[in-house]
């Protein structure tokens, strides 16, 4: 990998995980990566419990939207990272992909919340540390 890393990031409504993993990674990776993050079937807004947790540690994911996950975002990126959307993300060759499993924040409360929150952070670190090794 020679150039700025491109990362996707896809569940099932891009409303909650996915949207908390870019907002780290965005705000981790600063202008050393190109963050995407996608959803099988978004929903309309972002999950409000997900924003208040993100917003806890300083980071503002309210003005993102959901968006539906095209086949242009997996190409254009290096590492796509789902997170419970199986079967229904497609594979390309020559990508990187990780499955994180973290249990789906929809509906729950903020200290649930906060926990997978926490548990995504520690796993954006860690990707963001290998993508930029890898430039190296």
């Amino acid at each position: 990998m020679s150039k700025k890393p491109t990362i996707l990031f896809v569940c099932v409504h891009n409303a909650g995980r996915s949207q908390m993993a870019a907002g780290f990674m965005r705000e981790l990776g600063g202008d050393r990566v190109e963050v995407l993050s996608a959803g099988t079937t978004p929903k309309n807004e972002i999950n409000p419990v997900a924003i208040a947790a993100m917003a806890e540690v300083g980071i503002d994911i309210a003005n993102q939207q959901p968006k539906i996950l095209t086949t242009e975002a997996v190409l254009e990126s290096d590492a796509v990272i789902t997170m419970g959307c199986g079967d229904a993300c497609p594979f390309y060759p020559g990508k990187r992909y990780e499955d994180w499993v973290f249990e789906d924040p929809a509906g729950q409360d903020l200290a649930f919340v906060r926990k997978v929150r926490d548990d995504i952070k520690v796993r954006v670190e860690v990707l963001l540390s290998e993508l930029l090794t890898n430039l190296a």
